[in-house]
């Protein structure tokens, strides 16, 4: 029998209500998804593959999830070692269920910050951050410009040897990368989500 059309709304209303930290101090630690319009939580297998090519031992690293969403790369950052790791989002729900968890965790080094995350970037600009993290909402590709945006001020805020993880609509090459002063380090696809880790050009 031929299966519907997964629709936006069928999307949303199976999105899971949980998903789990994978690793560190707070493995298995459950997350709450709230239904929120463009809310799409980096699944666990994505964020295994992620961790794998971080290193798993993040100690000392100063990280940025720009759009924190579940919070689900920056609070596994923090679960792995990230000495300072701020979560970036402009929800209400979000920002609350953020706090919520921060305080539960004791997570002391993790800042939960209201805003808009390309701002939020640029206002770190030379702050040589180690890990940016970039999960923009995105629809039927029609984010190109924030997604330019936020890799724009996302290599203004790491450091030589910083990288970037972007989640998009489509994979993003490295000739229009080379123009940001960024390129591919490692690159996957799961489903309708291409993920990158971006790394800095080296200084002509």
């Amino acid at each position: 029998m031929k299966k519907p059309p997964v629709t936006a709304a069928r999307a949303v209303a199976s999105a899971p209500h949980e998903i789990r930290i994978i690793g560190g101090l707070w493995k298995r630690t459950l997350l709450p998804v709230a239904d929120r319009p463009g809310l799409r939580p980096t699944p666990s297998r994505v964020r295994e593959t992620l961790f794998n090519w971080l290193g798993q031992d993040l100690t000392g690293l100063r990280c940025a999830d720009a759009f924190a969403g579940t919070g689900a790369l920056g609070l596994e950052a923090a679960s792995r070692g990230a000495t300072e790791v701020v979560l970036v989002e402009q929800d209400s729900a979000l920002l609350a269920n953020l706090s919520r968890v921060t305080t539960k965790l004791k997570a002391t080094g993790v800042r939960v910050e209201r805003g808009d995350g390309v701002a939020a970037l640029r206002q770190r600009a030379g702050q040589g951050l180690d890990v940016v993290f970039l999960d923009p909402p995105f629809a039927d590709g029609q984010n190109e410009a924030l997604v330019l945006s936020a890799l724009t001020a996302a290599r203004q805020a790491i450091g030589a040897e910083g990288l970037v993880y972007l989640e998009a609509s489509r994979p993003w090459l490295n000739d229009e990368l080379a123009q940001l002063g960024l390129q591919v380090h490692r690159q996957g696809k799961a489903g309708a989500v291409a993920f990158h880790l971006l790394r800095p050009l080296p200084a002509q």
